[in-house]
């Protein structure tokens, strides 16, 4: 049973940064690429950032890049979201995803990934 768990959401002023965590188990984690994305009030689910299994290859929406930064670590089984400059356009709830099948390059695509953690609330405040 694969989980997901995200932290490290809350309120941030305008110009903050927040770190968001998101640990995963049930599988071997390394063999999977791993994605962020993020849900508005009144909006659609959308892509903010994915990353390869090794870390070495990354994507980016273009409304987060230069802003945010994914990475992930193996051996704890946890992938990041560093989001720095936040604005308040980047309020939303933000969920950490697991792509389905392994072996994979990382994709902005939701439909690629199988399990999804339970979001975490991120708002920032103008």
């Amino acid at each position: 049973q694969v989980q997901l768990v995200e932290s490290g959401g809350g309120l941030v002023q305008a110009g903050g940064s927040l770190r968001l965590s998101c640990v995963a188990s049930g599988r071997t984690f390394s063999n999977y690429a791993m994605g962020w994305f993020r849900q508005a009030p009144g909006k659609e689910r959308e892509f903010v950032a994915a990353i390869s299994r090794s870390g070495g290859s990354t994507l980016y929406a273009d409304s987060v890049k230069g802003r945010f930064t994914i990475s992930r670590d193996n051996a704890k089984n946890t992938v990041y979201l560093q989001m720095n400059s936040l604005k308040p356009e980047d309020t939303a709830v933000y969920y950490c995803a697991e792509r389905a099948r392994a072996y994979l390059g990382p994709s902005f695509n939701s439909y690629d990934y199988d399990y999804w953690g339970q979001g975490t609330q991120v708002t920032v405040s103008s």
